[in-house]
């Protein structure tokens, strides 16, 4: 297979291995982590992130309504449509806690990020 046939290739790729946590940057050694969004509550309510690198944060929205993704903690703010998935790249962290929630749920939608 010729190199351009692969670069081609790659965003269909992507997109089939994304639901299961290999993104783009898990081939370049950056570590991935998948959150859903499911009946307006995050699975799971918490991660545990490596803290001191960079990783990638995938969450997907299998809920058929839009909700806004956000975390004050580390900065993050973007709606995702429903039935659809974004992939955030976060860090380095700290070790501690942080917080994320969905704006239009707040009642249901929260969680927490353990870096460790």
């Amino acid at each position: 297979m010729t190199f351009l046939r692969a670069l081609l290739l790659l965003p269909f790729v992507s997109t089939f291995l994304a639901p299961f946590g290999v993104t783009p940057a898990s081939f370049a050694g950056e570590k991935s982590f998948t959150l859903t969004i499911h009946d307006h509550r995050f699975k799971p309510q918490t991660l545990r992130v490596p803290a001191g690198e960079k990783f990638s944060l995938v969450v997907v929205n299998a809920d058929p309504t839009a909700e806004e993704f956000e975390s004050n903690d580390f900065h993050v703010e973007k709606v995702i449509g429903g039935g659809k998935q974004m992939t955030f790249h976060v860090g380095p962290l700290t070790a501690g806690e942080y917080g994320f929630f969905g704006e239009r749920h707040m009642d249901s939608a929260l969680g927490r990020l353990f870096a460790e």
